[in-house]
């Protein structure tokens, strides 16, 4: 009497198809991961060739002895020094900086007839700037005859500011000022206002082109070979830093993912032989 045929394990959850398509993925996210790891790579290695000064004696020697004293594209690090009076916050005592931006938001709702509901929307939007002229110094100089003086701060792109205040002001309604809302459709629910500061010996990077005015005055301006004004917060090193363990996260990921494709697929292959002996 034939013996009766061996059906497959379905149970087996190695045997699964889906365990192939898991793999799958695993492998996609490791090669995926792995092209963003080698991107941060030659990204942090191109910014490792960008020259890095402090604004001492020494950059102010290599700036005299250069072309026309000019540096097309270097990273300047220091300590922000307003020139003359900071600005003070509008809100938070004994808080000076050198750039601030004072942004108001209006909160309202909408009656739509379509769903039978409020609906939310922000709009009057008002922001008003104000910069005053300043320097990076040494981190360390209290007092210094060398500073790089930074033009035109507003052009620069990358988030300097510090947020120093935020309120949100809740509407106030009467009884008339209900009545006449439900009537026209729309009511005021609230105004946010912030405030935002680069404060005054917060430490900061510029990315730009470095001259020698006649007067012996450094100045980092927006470049003329079109590279980009960048302003960023922290020294140079800790901005190194941050590329380098978003690098690392990247190889950790793809390698958490490889060997969870490769586990995967060993022990499908793995399954598979078994099952075949077993046949």
């Amino acid at each position: 009497m034939p013996s009766p045929a061996v059906l497959p394990e379905m149970s087996d959850p190695l045997l699964n198809p889906l365990t192939v398509i898991c793999a799958g993925s695993c492998f996609a996210f490791s090669g995926l991961f792995y092209k963003l790891y080698l991107d941060k790579r030659r990204e942090i290695e191109k910014l490792k060739e960008i020259p890095n000064f402090q604004p001492d004696h020494h950059l102010l020697r290599i700036l005299n002895a250069s072309p026309n004293k000019r540096l097309h594209y270097v990273a300047v690090d220091g300590l922000v020094q307003a020139i003359g009076e900071p600005i003070s916050s509008q809100y938070v005592p004994r808080c000076h900086g050198v750039i601030q931006k004072i942004s108001v938001q209006e909160h309202w709702k909408y009656w739509n007839s379509y769903i039978k509901s409020w609906v939310s929307k922000k709009m009057n939007k008002k922001q008003t700037t104000n910069t005053v002229p300043f320097s990076l110094v040494q981190p360390g100089s209290y007092i210094s005859d060398v500073s790089v003086r930074v033009d035109s701060p507003l052009e620069a792109s990358g988030d300097y500011l510090e947020q120093v205040h935020k309120r949100l002001r809740h509407a106030k309604e009467g009884l008339v000022d209900i009545v006449v809302q439900e009537l026209s459709g729309e009511r005021p629910v609230a105004q946010e206002e912030w405030e935002e500061l680069l404060r005054v010996g917060a430490s900061l990077t510029g990315f730009g082109e470095l001259v020698l005015e006649q007067d012996k005055v450094m100045r980092l301006q927006p470049p003329k070979d079109g590279r980009s004004y960048i302003l960023i917060p922290g020294d140079y090193k800790s901005f190194i830093q941050r590329h380098e363990s978003s690098a690392i996260m990247w190889k950790g990921l793809m390698a958490v993912f490889g060997i969870t494709g490769f586990t995967l697929l060993a022990g499908f292959i793995h399954s598979a032989i078994n099952k075949d002996k077993k046949n």
